[in-house]
């Protein structure tokens, strides 16, 4: 399958203070899992997109990725830490234009392989969704958000941990943070966003159910690989995320 009319961005702005960042002098995305910057593996699962269609957001120490990834890749900056919503918005500001599809996705979820970002492409384009989110199970997955079903099992809303119910905290879809959206519906659905959650951020998570306030069409893919929607907040996350890679040869 062509994916000319696919373009990547890859959410690579954040600090990572609980990672130790500033002590590390780097970003968030450029610490290590086995010898590799966490987010080389993630561009390394998105080489079938072409480099020059895969827009990273860097923010925190953004020369650290500039330097160590080069020209090749397109880059656009957040300079306020606003959430992953405002980070979107930066990143669409490339993409005036752009009749496709946008992936989007993190920097610092290195277990993600080509396979899952592949087949999530072909659901998304054969169900003729207007976004289709990732979702999966996990081990270790507290501080995800949880994907809310209706009752005849079709997306509803994504709710966010911190602003969970105590019955949605029940729920075990959880949202893997990755999705496809038409381009053009993206670009109404951002600046749409409110900041009214226990972070007072703009989260992307929120664009889904937007969609569906527009009557637009909102798939949910699962995981079928375990444990591979996991990100890293935590020395103990990545010494667990290093152990994955090695346990399924991810090392390149």
């Amino acid at each position: 399958m062509e994916y000319c009319n696919v373009k990547a961005i890859v959410l690579a702005a954040g600090k990572g203070k609980r990672l130790g960042s500033e002590e590390a002098q780097l970003p968030k995305v450029m610490r290590e899992a086995c010898s590799r910057p966490m987010l080389s593996y993630v561009l390394h699962a998105l080489s079938f997109i072409a480099p020059q269609d895969t827009i990273v957001v860097v923010g925190y120490m953004a020369e650290k990725i500039t330097q160590a990834f080069g020209s090749v890749y397109r880059y656009a900056e957040q300079t306020e830490q606003l959430g992953t919503g405002h980070a979107a918005s930066c990143a669409m500001k490339e993409l005036p234009d752009f009749d496709g599809t946008v992936l989007l996705c993190y920097g610092d979820m290195p277990l993600v392989g080509r396979e899952t970002y592949e087949a999530l492409i072909r659901d998304h384009l054969t169900q003729k969704n207007a976004c289709t989110l990732l979702a999966g199970a996990a081990d270790a997955a507290r501080g995800y958000g949880r994907v809310v079903l209706d009752a005849s099992g079709a997306f509803s809303r994504v709710v966010e941990e911190r602003d969970c119910t105590p019955e949605e905290k029940e729920i075990t879809l959880l949202n893997a943070g990755i999705y496809l959206f038409d381009a053009k519906a993206l670009a109404r659905a951002l600046p749409k966003l409110q900041n009214k959650n226990a972070q007072g951020e703009y989260y992307v998570t929120d664009v889904p159910a937007l969609f569906l306030e527009d009557g637009l069409k909102v798939g949910v893919f699962k995981s079928r690989v375990e444990n591979e929607i996991l990100g890293v907040n935590t020395l103990e996350q990545l010494l667990f995320i290093e152990d994955c890679i090695r346990q399924r040869g991810l090392v390149f």
